[in-house]
């Protein structure tokens, strides 16, 4: 077979055959992962903790000669050092970068596919063809998961964004990190709301040094969602991120976006995933719109808080949202116009909105106003033209979703 580098290729087999050599006969660590059915009992897998205990030798492994002599090839190969800063932490230097990138990365598939330290030529091979059209490739491929639960999918939905809620695929997060048992959600993988994954993909430019904000967008896609379905959504608490192919590192989530709320588990049929995917893109509205902003966070916080805290975050939430210097009686008017389509459910919108006690009826009324303000683009003109509606100049707002 034909190699790009050559000497990149004998280098990299020195050094992985040199660690071998001092790795031979060392015991792999396993966990145990349990794959459940939904009918009939449980599947059980051992898969051997390679990556960790590679990565616990690592001192040892870089005062090898053979790494030194790899990393001196890779540091002559641009590709190489393009690819090592797009992979690498901050702080790392560029012997290091190059170390912990491409020669550990090798190492261990070359391991895992070995199925422990006795050498196979056909096992380096594949593991070297790979990194090698990683390193000479025009794009690097990104993947960020988040397990989600509070939430079931027939099918993929799209979000907009390379962003996607889809169906778990058994093994896909512990093939590639099998430390992950100890990540996931309770009962993740179990029970129908808990069998998805929030997924981002991104196709990065070679020379990419920075991945995406993962647990930013996502976040925000879980906020959107929570806003469509009113379902008690939660992603994470991690997120699993992979630049082609391989593991690049493991990140939390936003608290609020990984903290499942109270409430009853919802469905997302494509419908609500388009809404979800338009409010999604819109959330960066709320950065330019202080008070629009501020109700977003009330009304995300006062789905965890207990009462009387919990009504309070949601009268807040609405004055921020209508108020306009108002008061909470102006934001419950204009909240009835919007919302109500007759005269008695707008009279029902506002008693609700105005008790003291801001139950279920209420708790609705600002999400849907919250969704009907972010579709509509502009608060303070839809204030405005709130106002003009009750004073009979101009007929309700047209809705964008269906009470």
């Amino acid at each position: 077979m034909a190699h790009r580098a050559p000497h990149i290729h004998q280098s990299l087999r020195d050094f992985c055959l040199a660690a071998f050599a001092a790795e031979r006969g060392a015991d792999l660590p396993f966990a145990f992962e349990e794959h459940p059915t939904r009918e009939g009992p449980s599947l059980y897998e051992y898969r051997p903790l390679v990556r960790g205990f590679v990565e616990e030798q690592a001192r040892t492994l870089r005062r090898l000669p053979d790494a030194r002599n790899a990393i001196d090839d890779l540091r002559r190969e641009p590709a190489a050092a393009i690819f090592a800063r797009a992979h690498c932490g901050l702080g790392d230097s560029d012997d290091d970068a190059l170390f912990r990138t491409i020669l550990m990365p090798t190492l261990v598939a070359v391991v895992e596919r070995s199925g422990g330290f006795d050498w196979h030529d056909d096992a380096f091979d594949i593991a070297y063809a790979a990194i090698e059209e990683s390193l000479f490739g025009s794009a690097r491929a990104y993947v960020a998961l988040a397990p989600l639960v509070g939430l079931s999918v027939g099918q993929q939905v799209d979000l907009g964004a390379g962003i996607c809620v889809r169906p778990v695929v058994a093994g896909e997060i512990s093939k590639l990190w099998p430390e992950a048992l100890g990540l996931m959600p309770p009962e993740f993988g179990r029970d129908v709301d808990r069998l998805c994954v929030l997924e981002l993909v991104r196709e990065l430019d070679a020379a990419d040094a920075e991945p995406p904000d993962a647990a930013g967008e996502l976040s925000d896609a879980v906020t959107a969602l929570r806003l469509v379905t009113a379902g008690a959504i939660a992603a994470g608490p991690v997120v699993f991120e992979r630049l082609d192919f391989r593991p690049l590192r493991v990140s939390p989530l936003l608290p609020i976006a990984a903290t499942q709320p109270r409430g009853e588990a919802t469905r997302l049929d494509p419908l609500r995933g388009r809404i979800a995917a338009d409010l999604r893109q819109r959330l960066t509205i709320a950065d330019e719109d202080r008070e629009l902003g501020e109700a977003l966070d009330r009304w995300e916080l006062s789905l965890f808080a207990e009462e009387p805290f919990r009504s309070g975050q949601v009268r807040d939430a609405l004055i921020a949202l209508f108020g306009h210097g108002d008061g909470l009686w102006a934001a419950s008017v204009r909240a009835a116009i919007l919302l109500g389509e007759k005269t008695q459910e707008r009279s029902e919108i506002v008693a609700a909105l105005r008790s003291e006690r801001a139950g279920r009826g209420a708790r609705d009324a600002v999400r849907r106003a919250l969704v009907e303000t972010l579709m509509h683009g502009n608060r303070p003109a839809l204030v405005e033209a709130l106002n003009e509606t009750l004073l009979g100049l101009r007929p309700r707002p047209a809705t964008a979703l269906a009470a």
